[in-house]
């Protein structure tokens, strides 16, 4: 038996870039700067709280006073900290250290990090099985019509978070439908947990394909797992140095002053409980009625993956005969168990912003079954994709809408 492959693409190596990929990379960072210039505009630049946080960083503090009474703040021996992750506050330092383009600082962060996993969509198509213009139909999908482009472009330290983990799983795919190096995978495996460390769950599937039958099992085994035990070091010391243990992260201490969010973690941090409410926040939940232009409106608490990015639904066409596709469909199903058990499904957000966790495995799954495309009905599929999530961001950035 055989560990999990996906075939070697025939398209263009990625490095060897038409005009075609000149075109959507450009098209790609031109859509995003504009659509990151609508949320300078309507919601203005100024620094963030984890701006804050990292000024204090840089003195070899993590606490802030100002964090009281915020979102997500929480107070630990009479000192206010920010639940967040140290990939979050890493990108944060240079700027807090220069104290240069402070106000435009978490919109330059996001879009750095966020623009490149956009551009890696060609690539991941091709390498997952997309042909000819069919892959950039994928690439399109991905970098407009999930929740990436979302995401991307309001310089929030909460969606930041998406994007480092969205990129970093990329190059964990493209590693895998490549020369599957040990070490490689375990980096990216690694500060996709620094990101996002329902991600991790990931590793086992994926690792334990890694080693099938593998002559230098041990060796590869270390390599790919040293530099994930040092991520999950790195978060052990982050989070006792600000709450006393390495298994809190501060997540069930934090304040919460947005309505119906303190009543669900009371059920359980990670319970079976949320199931029924996640379930229906990232299937069935329908728009909300609005009194005028343009009528409907997103529930900032939740809207279907099913409105939001349809396109989602063609990674159903990758099947589950093929060993490659059942992997991915088994590392997605992993990372989302902890997505449904978790008490929140993100607010304020158009539509459900946790499910970029899994995502990466639904889009080569998407390619995979682009094979199978039958033209029209797929291509429809793309552009509402695109249409709804461009909405998305006209419906952030400007609170008429909501």
């Amino acid at each position: 038996m055989e560990p999990p492959s996906v075939t070697p693409s025939r398209a263009r190596p990625w490095h060897r870039i038409s005009r075609g990929d000149l075109l959507f990379g450009l098209a790609v960072l031109v859509v995003y700067l504009v659509a990151a210039w609508i949320g300078v505009h309507w919601r203005h630049a100024d620094p963030d709280r984890l701006m804050l946080v990292a000024e204090r960083a840089v003195t070899g503090h993590l606490d802030a006073a100002a964090l009281q009474g915020t979102t997500d703040s929480v107070a630990f021996n009479g000192r206010y900290y920010l639940a967040v992750g140290p990939l979050q506050l890493l990108p944060y330092l240079p700027f807090a250290f220069l104290h240069v383009l402070l106000g435009l600082s978490r919109y330059v962060i996001e879009l750095v990090v966020a623009v490149p996993a956009a551009w890696l969509a060609l690539p991941l198509a091709r390498a997952y099985g997309a042909r000819g213009t069919t892959a950039y139909w994928v690439a399109a999908f991905t970098a407009f019509g999930t929740l990436l482009f979302y995401i991307a472009v309001f310089g929030d330290f909460y969606y930041l978070a998406h994007a480092e983990s969205f990129l970093a799983l990329t190059v964990f795919l493209l590693e895998w439908a490549g020369r599957r190096r040990p070490v490689v995978l375990g980096v990216a495996m690694a500060f996709s947990f620094l990101a996002r460390p329902t991600t991790i769950l990931a590793a086992a599937p994926f690792g334990l394909a890694l080693l099938w039958r593998r002559r230098d099992a041990v060796l590869a085994a270390v390599a790919f797992a040293l530099p994930i035990a040092v991520a999950i070091a790195i978060y052990g010391w982050f989070n006792w140095v600000r709450f006393g243990s390495p298994a809190e992260a501060g997540y069930a201490l934090s304040y919460l002053p947005q309505p119906g969010i303190e009543p669900r973690r009371e059920l359980g941090l990670f319970s079976i409980l949320q199931i029924p409410e996640n379930l229906r926040l990232a299937l069935l939940a329908l728009p909300d009625r609005l009194g005028h232009f343009p009528y409907l409106t997103a529930n900032p608490y939740g809207l279907s993956m099913l409105v939001v990015s349809p396109a989602l639904l063609t990674s159903l066409w990758a099947g589950f005969r093929e060993p490659a596709a059942r992997l991915l469909w088994i590392a997605a199903e992993l990372v989302a168990i902890p997505v449904f058990l978790y008490y929140g499904g993100g607010f304020v957000q158009y539509g459900f912003r946790y499910s970029l966790d899994f995502t990466p495995f639904l889009v080569a799954l998407v390619a995979m079954g682009s094979s199978r495309w039958m033209g029209r009905p797929e291509r429809a599929l793309v552009l509402f994709s695109i249409a709804s999530v461009s909405y998305g961001v006209l419906w952030h950035a400007i609170t008429w809408l909501r």
